[in-house]
């Protein structure tokens, strides 16, 4: 056995080239079929089961499991457990989504009358437009490729790509009917970034009640330096009798103060703090909280209610923690 660097590339290249060629067709050849599978898949009562053999098979999970995650309820079923039991997960109000290069595949064509005298709809991609799959199909989705990219024209590669070019196409069609947001991706991900990004909410990780740092205006600024310091917010928050903000002090505050040789012993809280600072709403996304820190620069935001009043702390450490940023 031999290897050539330059081989391996012409061969890559030759892959890609095979493979983007087989999605154009597709391109081309999409039809009303299309949209009127997808019309059945947004109009199935119960889920859509996506079935298929060897490679297909493969591709039918990874499709079953984009559809899931994007608003159409959806499950994998192996056709050949189907014969054995697993049929029986197949209700009259689903739907099914048969994925055969050859449409022929014995497993899948075995449980094809079942289908039929349940009453199911079947939605077929298939490379063989006139095989028994296709022919026992509601609405058939061509996905012919001209050759695989396997130099023997053997293993299945273009044609397993067309498939799942397929599966992705109608994933981002019923989104797009259903109103699919951000939002509802998040819900279904809520262990992923984007999850925390879209469903944290500053009051999941804001600091309050005897972990907020606060003083009032008139406090000394050793009182003021001793709230800081208990608390480790590396700030305090200026707050008046009705507990509505009426400033901030920081660390980076006091830095400043000293490097200028203000006498600090006489001052008081009202007297240093930063007035009218920027604050966000405790029903506000924490990724808000996040961009509104990087937009100016700063380390920490206080959190209002509706009225203005102080109701918690969120500084770019509970942040990190809360995996938000």
């Amino acid at each position: 056995m031999t290897f050539e660097p330059a081989q391996a590339i012409r061969l890559a290249h030759e892959t890609l080239d095979i493979e983007a060629a087989a999605l154009s067709g597709l391109k081309a050849r999409l039809n009303e079929g299309f949209s009127q599978a997808v019309r059945m898949m947004l109009d199935v009562r119960g889920r859509v089961v996506v079935m298929g053999m060897g490679k297909s098979g493969h591709i039918g999970r990874k499709i079953a499991a984009t559809l899931a995650s994007t608003g159409t309820p959806a499950l994998f079923v192996h056709p050949a457990e189907a014969s054995h039991g697993d049929l029986g997960m197949i209700k009259a109000v689903d739907l099914v989504l048969a994925i055969s290069n050859s449409g022929e595949s014995e497993e899948l064509t075995a449980i094809l009358p079942v289908l039929k005298r349940l009453g199911v709809p079947l939605i077929a991609i298939t490379g063989g437009i006139d095989s028994t799959l296709a022919r026992h199909a509601n609405v058939t989705i061509d996905s012919t490729v001209d050759r695989e990219a396997c130099p023997l024209n053997l293993a299945p590669t273009a044609s397993t790509t067309a498939q799942l070019a397929l599966g992705d196409a109608l994933a981002v069609a019923l989104l797009d009917a259903r109103g699919f947001r951000a939002e509802d991706f998040a819900r279904s991900h809520p262990g992923g970034a984007l999850g925390r990004r879209l469903l944290t909410h500053v009051s999941d990780v804001m600091r309050r009640g005897e972990d907020l740092p606060r003083v009032g205006p008139s406090t000394a600024f050793t009182g003021l330096m001793r709230e800081m310091s208990a608390k480790g917010l590396g700030a305090s928050a200026v707050v008046n009798e009705a507990g509505t903000v009426l400033g901030i002090f920081t660390d980076g505050d006091l830095r400043r103060l000293v490097e200028k040789g203000v006498d600090l012993r006489a001052a008081t809280a009202g007297e240093v703090m930063h007035p009218q600072p920027l604050t966000i709403r405790e029903d506000a996304l924490a990724a808000e909280a996040a961009a509104l820190m990087e937009l100016h620069r700063i380390t920490s935001v206080l959190v209002v209610d509706a009225e203005g009043r102080l109701c918690g702390a969120v500084n770019s450490n509970d942040l990190m923690r809360a995996k938000v940023i």
